[in-house]
């Protein structure tokens, strides 16, 4: 009897995440529609399989015969959300140190965490994420990113960079006597001949596209100093523009940030201590910043920081600095939080952050639909609501370009035109 009570339990629950049945056609009719750019009043979207074909003021658009109709009143209809920078292999650092997760958790425990790390982003309305780097767990991530296109678990589209590349010598875990080798988060590789290997090895093993440390924590005292020279960061955008992939760098340097942004980089993470100067090359080639405000807030309460009662601490000060310059530079500025440093599932926190930060929420709306989707090359068939372009669409309580926090409130989410939450 215990036995198959467990197996009906555990079938209600995969049965709770598999996409509800649609109609050939759905007429989908919000109070408010968010195109990717504009808010509209009284505006609706139809959908067929997984395609939007039509999208425009409600009284023009006309209901197919057999079109399943969805009312959405005091709700706002949207683009699926896109996180530019997760890590669906790891959780958050208060519950294991990241040493520990690479050192310690197993490839296949890993793997079942990423799993239900990637459906718990689904279903916050993220349908499409940016997974930048399996952090020791070698390609487990195009492992997970084919179950989810399989159908064997639910969760957004990923585009993913298998391993991180980094130069020898400066990246972790580390502090292991001289005879102890362990294995690293990322994957080595320095000079001509070992990088354009490592690059394409990684990119016949499935990595969407390459990430590369610019720089690390490496310095004499530990502060981050750049890692590779300018012509060997142009060198991996070579080798992988040959396949039609990008090329992202973890930077928080001025000089590495320089150096990537020369080497032809599409986007630079993190971006800690940049300058006006730095913000204005980026905006003069065309790169842009996914400044992930949310890990270092994370960070700092996990290291004690009470927040809310405690003054900030330097690092979220000289944060908020840095973010507030690059606003007033104009770089292209990107939504991504380093999910996986805090728990998956509150993306939106990275948004919230956004806006306390000085970014008005328009702006944020924008950066998590149609300026993500640009920055990472999917801008023709997602980011915006528009005749043609995927169905993926979420609808959220209220008016979010008022209070961003309302992207909390995910009603309905609706992945390559699966619907996989209907309002209540």
């Amino acid at each position: 009897m215990k036995n198959w009570k467990y197996g009906l339990l555990t079938t209600l629950v995969l049965l709770s995440f598999i996409p509800l049945l649609n109609a050939q056609s759905t007429l989908i009719h919000p109070q408010w529609l968010f195109d990717g750019l504009e808010i509209h009043e009284n505006w609706s979207l139809l959908m067929e399989g997984n395609t939007i074909v039509a999208v425009g003021p409600r009284k023009e658009l006309q209901t197919p015969p057999d079109a399943k109709v969805i009312d959405l009143p005091g709700q706002t209809l949207m683009p699926g959300m896109i996180e530019a920078h997760a890590h669906v292999l790891l959780h958050p650092y208060n519950e294991t140190s990241w040493n520990d997760q690479v050192l310690k958790e197993s490839i296949a425990e890993r793997s079942i965490r990423a799993g239900i790390h990637a459906t718990k982003q689904l279903m916050a309305g993220f349908t499409t994420v940016r997974d930048l780097g399996s952090e020791g767990a070698g390609y487990a991530d195009i492992g997970v990113k084919a179950a989810i296109e399989k159908g064997v678990i639910p969760g957004p589209r990923l585009l993913v960079a298998g391993k991180a590349i980094v130069a020898t010598g400066s990246y972790g875990p580390k502090g292991f006597a001289e005879h102890v080798t362990v294995p690293l988060g990322a994957e080595e590789a320095d000079g001509i001949d070992g990088l354009i290997r490592v690059v394409r090895d990684q990119i016949g093993h499935g990595a969407d596209f390459i990430k590369v440390y610019a720089d690390y924590r490496w310095g004499p005292n530990g502060e981050a100093m750049p890692s590779f020279s300018e012509s060997e960061l142009k060198l991996i955008v070579e080798t992988a523009a040959s396949s039609g992939r990008g090329v992202v760098a973890h930077a928080v340097t001025p000089e590495a940030m320089k150096r990537a942004t020369m080497a032809g980089i599409t986007t630079i993470e993190h971006g800690d201590l940049a300058t006006m100067e730095v913000f204005k090359l980026m905006k003069e080639k065309g790169v842009a910043l996914c400044p992930t405000l949310a890990a270092g807030d994370a960070i700092s309460q996990y290291n004690g920081w009470k927040k809310g009662q405690d003054p900030d601490p330097d690092r979220i000060r000289a944060k908020k600095e840095s973010f507030r310059q690059a606003l007033a530079s104009g770089v292209t500025i990107m939504a991504g939080g380093d999910v996986g440093v805090f728990p998956h599932g509150e993306n939106v926190t990275e948004l919230e952050l956004m806006v306390q930060y000085g970014m008005p929420a328009i702006e944020v709306l924008r950066s998590v639909t149609s300026v993500n989707a640009k920055a990472i090359g999917i801008h023709k068939q997602l980011g915006h609501l528009k005749p043609g372009f995927l169905a993926d669409v979420i609808a959220v309580v209220g008016r979010p370009d008022e209070n961003i926090s309302q992207l909390r409130q995910v009603q309905l989410i609706a992945k390559d035109g699966h619907i996989y939450k209907m309002p209540e």
